[in-house]
């Protein structure tokens, strides 16, 4: 399954077709409350009822992901990063070795091919920054392989299409 992940509306062409789509910003979903419910009470599912339960399986399953974020302070924006923490239920709270790091461990997650489309940027450092999180994420997200491009808000839509077609058709 190819699923795109956005915190900006796309046009109505990329929205619609063999993949999944989800504007973040159109969704209700709720801060992770830390609570670890998801790991001890209800394993795999998040006690919060909210539009995450129904994302979080979409990440897990996805075989291709097209992230899309504004990047603030070298980070995914607000809207983006909050649905990734509320993607914890996918995770198990046992630890593993990973490229000689410490991970937890995944609940049924498929590995995916990531391209992660940036925009927002205010100079080099903060791409660098970017790259390092993105980077960092993808031995959790089980990344088999992942590319970011930077680009300026009204390049997201061209940008996405090529993408799309170049690497999911």
């Amino acid at each position: 399954m190819n699923l795109i992940l956005t915190d900006k509306p796309l046009s109505e062409a990329l929205q619609t077709g063999k993949h999944q789509y989800v504007d973040v910003t159109k969704e209700k979903i709720t801060p992770c409350m830390g609570c670890f419910g998801c790991w001890t009470k209800t394993p795999g599912k998040c006690v919060i009822r909210d539009s995450a339960v129904k994302i979080y399986p979409l990440i897990a399953q996805a075989e291709n992901v097209l992230y899309i974020s504004r990047i603030v302070y070298g980070s995914y924006d607000v809207p983006l990063k909050t649905m990734f923490e509320r993607a914890i239920p996918v995770q198990q709270a046992f630890i593993r070795i990973h490229n000689n790091e410490t991970h937890h461990v995944q609940r049924s997650v498929t590995p995916k091919k990531a391209v992660i489309i940036a925009y927002g940027a205010k100079d080099d450092a903060e791409k660098d920054v970017f790259r390092k999180l993105v980077s960092r994420n993808a031995n959790n997200m089980i990344f088999t392989e992942f590319e970011v491009i930077f680009c300026n808000e009204e390049e997201v839509d061209s940008v996405a299409k090529l993408e799309m077609e170049k690497r999911w058709n």
